[in-house]
């Protein structure tokens, strides 16, 4: 049975530079002391988190959402992103911030949230587990209102621990065609940038060739969440109040470069995917019910 986890309530937000400066410095060699095998059980919560509504104008702009009260799905993630990198950058997480490819993405809206409801946020990590190429986990992240649970995201992280040629294995025999994209659209460096100062997410592979150079990416690439804030984007109108809308990250979006977009409808449900342009190969593929 797992044990009870620790609630750690933390007064404020903390602040993103901060963290990232103690990932950087923990992966110097000697500095990162031994890792955990297993998950923390803590629970790290804060409480009456506004909107800036200037910042979710920025968020709108940056990833194409229309400028409304009603907040977008994925900026309930970027709102509670600091929240999740303190969890990630504490001593007791099993994987080191520098070493983690996000792969997936889960979230469900359970009702309309507007940019003047204050949010409670928990978030903790669960479900650690072997992987071909390492290890994976998932980290929960929660947003409450008044004590109604409003939004649910677990993002699904793969800590790369050995060596591996040619990237994450891929079974091309189940890889579909190539449907014609519905939209194409030009994504700039600007993107990594813009989305870098908007979410707090700053790590250098999406900001900077030498970062992403460091990492093994011949330039800098776009942020995964980015990519799934745009689709879902495309997608506002045709979406309804509750909803799960589910993505894997496949392949790097390079900056520059154009990426095709694709949805289909099944009843209620959506599938879409974003597509390299040129190649054809998939980027992220996506789907969104109820």
């Amino acid at each position: 049975m797992m044990a009870r986890r620790e609630q750690r309530d933390l007064p404020r937000m903390p602040a993103t530079g901060a963290l990232y400066r103690r990932a950087l410095l923990g992966a110097l060699p000697g500095l990162g002391g031994r890792r955990r095998p297993e998950l923390p059980e803590v629970e790290l919560t804060v409480s009456g988190v506004t909107v800036d509504r200037t910042h979710l104008a920025d968020y709108d702009r940056v990833c194409g959402f229309r400028l409304t009260d009603r907040l977008p799905a994925t900026y309930l993630h970027v709102l509670g992103f600091p929240l999740a990198l303190r969890l990630m950058t504490s001593a007791e997480f099993p994987i080191p911030l520098t070493g983690v490819v996000h792969v997936a993405n889960r979230i469900t809206v359970h009702r309309p949230i507007e940019a003047g409801e204050p949010l409670d946020f928990r978030t903790y990590a669960e479900n650690l587990r072997p992987h071909e190429r390492g290890r994976q986990l998932d980290v929960v992240l929660i947003g409450s209102v008044g004590g109604e649970k409003v939004w649910r995201g677990v993002s699904t992280y793969l800590g790369k621990e050995r060596k591996a040629g040619g990237g994450p294995g891929r079974d091309r025999r189940d890889r579909p065609s190539t449907p014609a994209g519905s939209a194409q659209w030009r994504v700039t460096p600007r993107v990594g940038t813009d989305y870098a100062r908007v979410s707090g997410d700053h790590n250098p592979i999406h900001t900077s060739r030498l970062g992403a150079r460091l990492f093994g990416f011949p330039r800098p690439i776009a942020h995964g969440m980015w990519s799934k804030a745009r689709c879902l984007a495309a997608l506002t109108d045709r979406l309804p109040e509750a909803y799960t809308v589910e993505v894997t990250f496949k392949l790097p979006v390079p900056l520059p470069s154009t990426v095709a977009f694709t949805a289909t409808t099944t009843g209620p449900a959506w599938d879409f995917a974003l597509h390299d342009a040129r190649s054809g190969k998939p980027q992220l593929v996506g789907t969104v019910g109820c």
